[in-house]
């Protein structure tokens, strides 16, 4: 009750102005000027082969490479093993009399699982995988492929597809990381992602200063990216969405919608993992199911469009149409997406996949390189395709003819941003379709806002503690983001939010190269096990 007066309270004088007219503008005006900085900042720039590539993107790709050959294409060689993990095949494994594992203590904290740790924690491998896929799986697969299709052409599709391809073994390096370093709290709230593997994974390499210093960089990125990609983005587009299938117009509308989806953000969180957890489980599948589902009737109906639509991604990746930057400048397009898209890299997974039940962290690194298999390889994917029959067929947009994150039309000369684009092409098949579109988006944006406020959570409480003040401080700021995002243009959003995820990739993907060899061992035990556990 306490919590609701407060809410009430801080959200009062936006109610308030929101009468002003022109309210939105303003929001917008004053977030933009840093939104623009920031970006410019994150995505700093080396010239390589005329092109000015970003840092960020050099290290992620490098990063997932080098994971992908040493790890000996898990994305391809334990897929099968994820697919039975989280089906619960071996479940019993981690009740079952195997060796135990051993000790791992660091200034008395046990870092390793043993015996039977799977008590420990809060959620099951499906649970935390859902729960991790509702904060990839979101916009960035609708709003975020059509940007990147109109910026960089059909061709930047393969290059989304071969990021989220070697994105599966970084995100299976951090997630196992994740649940070998998590700290169990006496009331057994686990406390796990970067910010523990940093600091005590790299204590036990005998680089102590340097993994306080990543943890805490990165626990402050990550409260900052829980506000933007995590908070903003979402209630902006989800605002756009809605006002766009209501006709609704005025200064004071992205507030008032932002106000709403607060209040229903705000009863969720105030329940915690396993509230989220709940909630995630019951609304990612529906929702991927229905988006799915509309994306293969489209696919179906223009199937002889299909090889069409491949040849052009083909030749759009490696031989670019003029104006889009040449074929450097379409890998950036792509991998940029990508990654927005599905956060390998970012850590950020490895703060939902640490709460899992288990004593195995390989089990849920295994379960984890899914998330961008199912976010990027399919998902995003399907959706390429839809806008590239869409634009084939009615020559809506010009390819490379964009605007920062809008799309100017042919027909009508106006620009629309990227989920309206997403919402006219599904509606050119399936009339009436953005009705649904808009009842996904919502549900797409309320999931990823309510994982992504827990992980912004579980930095705040590194930084700040673990009272019961700390989290409605931050609570109440994560819940005043969904109003400003709303408020804003997608422009200014879109900027913040990109360079807010990207820039976790620093500290977390420094920290994956020291201990990688780790996750190596980890995955020695637990293969070894239900080796021994079958046989037995």
């Amino acid at each position: 009750m306490k919590y609701r007066l407060l809410l009430l309270i801080t959200l009062l004088p936006l109610i308030t102005s929101a009468q002003e007219k022109g309210l939105d503008e303003k929001v917008n005006d004053a977030f933009m000027p840093f939104a623009v900085w920031w970006e410019g900042f994150v995505l700093t720039s080396i010239p390589i082969a005329g092109y000015n590539l970003p840092i960020v993107l050099i290290l992620l790709i490098f990063g997932a490479t080098f994971f992908t050959i040493y790890f000996k294409f898990p994305n391809i060689a334990r897929f099968p093993l994820a697919i039975n993990t989280v089906r619960g095949k071996y479940d019993e494994l981690d009740h079952h009399g195997v060796e135990k594992a051993d000790l791992n203590i660091v200034d008395g904290d046990l870092v390793d699982t043993i015996g039977d740790e799977s008590k420990e924690g809060e959620v099951s491998h499906f649970q935390a995988l859902a729960t991790a896929v509702s904060g990839t799986v979101g916009l960035g697969n609708i709003a975020g492929v059509a940007v990147a299709i109109a910026v960089g052409g059909p061709g930047a599709t393969l290059w989304m597809i071969l990021c989220g391809l070697i994105g599966m073994s970084t995100k299976f390096v951090e997630c196992t990381l994740g649940v070998k370093y998590r700290d169990v709290g006496d009331d057994g709230t686990v406390y796990g992602g970067p910010m523990y593997y940093l600091s005590r994974g790299l204590k036990e390499r005998g680089f102590t200063g340097l993994g306080k210093v990543l943890a805490v960089i990165f626990a402050v990125l990550c409260v900052g990216a829980s506000f933007g990609g995590g908070n903003a983005f979402q209630s902006n587009q989800a605002a756009v969405q809605l006002s766009t299938m209501l006709n609704l117009e005025g200064g004071a509308t992205g507030v008032i919608i932002g106000i709403i989806l607060a209040i229903l953000v705000g009863i969720v969180i105030i329940g915690g993992i396993k509230k989220i957890a709940s909630v995630t489980e019951k609304i990612v599948p529906f929702m991927a199911g229905v988006y799915v589902l509309a994306s293969l009737v489209i696919i179906f109906a223009n199937i002889e469009y299909i090889g069409d639509a491949f040849s052009m991604i083909f030749a759009g990746a490696f031989t670019p149409e003029a104006g889009l930057g040449g074929i450097l400048g379409v890998i950036i397009v792509g991998f940029q997406r990508a990654a927005f898209s599905n956060e390998a890299g970012a850590g950020s997974a490895a703060i939902a996949h640490s709460a899992v039940k288990t004593k195995y962290p390989a089990s849920e690194g295994v379960v984890a390189l899914l998330e961008p298999f199912i976010d990027t390889v399919v998902i995003c994917t399907m959706t390429a395709l839809v806008i590239i029959f869409f634009n084939m067929d009615a020559g809506a947009f010009d390819y490379g003819n964009a605007v920062g994150s809008t799309v100017l039309l042919n027909e009508s000369g106006t620009y629309v941003g990227g989920v309206d684009l997403t919402s006219m092409a599904y509606d050119s098949v399936i009339p009436g379709f953005r009705y649904i579109l808009t009842i996904a988006i919502i549900l797409f944006a309320f999931s990823t806002m309510i994982s992504w406020s827990y992980y912004g959570l579980q930095s705040w409480k590194y930084l700040f503690g673990r009272g019961k003040r700390a989290d409605v401080v931050y609570k109440v700021l994560f819940l005043m983001f969904v109003v400003v995002g709303a408020a804003a243009t997608l422009d200014a959003v879109i900027k913040f939010s990109d360079a807010m995820i990207l820039a976790l990739v620093f500290p977390n993907m420094i920290g994956l190269l020291f201990l990688f060899p780790r996750v190596r061992e980890e995955l020695d035990k637990y293969v070894n096990d239900i080796k021994n556990f079958v046989k037995g």
